[in-house]
């Protein structure tokens, strides 16, 4: 995509420009309330607002926060208009950040540029929320003045970006171990499965049950797939996560 020069794109397939990883003993935001995550973005960084959507692969997306109408509207403005930096950030991984919204041209997303002006925001920062290789969600700040976030800022926006994917997944895990716990009609031969897929990928990323799960997850959301069918696919050799760089397939 073509970027201009006053557009702060951080490339995130280098391994300097990786957020923090999510483990155990990392801390989580958002706690049971989706509107903390926005507001762990308020809080910690110098911006007006923030909202953060999950999106997937087929355009199917889930605004889980806005901390105002303003953000809101960004969020829903981008979907509305099918352009925007959120669609580059889920596909290519990248922050974006578009530091003086008034001098930037908006090569990339003309009308949704001109709708920026009218809801007189100064500058747009997209975050990549990431579960290794996948793009799970992105978070949109925003100021009503023209600012710069300093490499501390953005250091911190992908901390809490990575936090919050750790926190989104830890609930997703206790909510799907609790509907299997309470006798889900699940069929008792695909939880068996699942479980014996989450060991398998346990082993091959070297990590926790937690994690493992997670990715199982977030392979299955990637790709338009129930669970089930990637739990299927990784007992049967089909598919395997040590072995493929990235889990959105071509």
């Amino acid at each position: 995509m073509g970027v201009l020069p006053d557009a702060v794109v951080l490339s995130m397939t280098s391994p300097r420009n990786e957020p923090p990883a999510v483990s155990d003993e990392s801390e989580t935001v958002g706690g049971s309330d989706p509107l903390d995550l926005c507001d762990a973005f308020v809080a910690a960084l110098p911006i007006t607002g923030a909202s953060v959507a999950v999106l997937a692969g087929s355009g199917a997306r889930l605004t889980l926060c806005s901390s105002d109408a303003t953000a809101a509207r960004v969020d829903e403005l981008q979907f509305e208009l099918g352009e925007g930096p959120q669609f580059s950030v889920s596909r290519f991984g990248n922050f974006i950040g578009i530091p003086d919204v008034a001098q930037h041209l908006h090569h990339d997303w003309p009308v949704f540029g001109a709708a920026l002006h009218e809801l007189s925001i100064g500058a747009l920062f997209s975050v990549p929320m990431r579960m290794g290789a996948v793009t799970l969600g992105v978070a949109t700040l925003y100021c009503a003045a023209a600012r710069v976030l300093s490499p501390e800022q953005k250091t911190t926006a992908l901390a809490i970006a990575s936090a919050a994917v750790g926190s989104l997944t830890s609930q997703a895990l206790r909510s799907a171990t609790d509907e299997i716990d309470a006798g889900s009609q699940m069929a008792p031969a695909s939880r068996r499965e699942i479980h014996q897929a989450t060991g398998m990928v346990l082993v091959q990323l070297d990590t926790t049950a937690t994690i493992a799960y997670a990715r199982l997850q977030a392979h299955a959301f990637a790709n338009m797939k129930t669970l089930q069918q990637v739990a299927h696919e990784v007992v049967s050799g089909v598919f395997t996560f040590d072995a493929t760089p990235y889990e959105a397939e071509t």
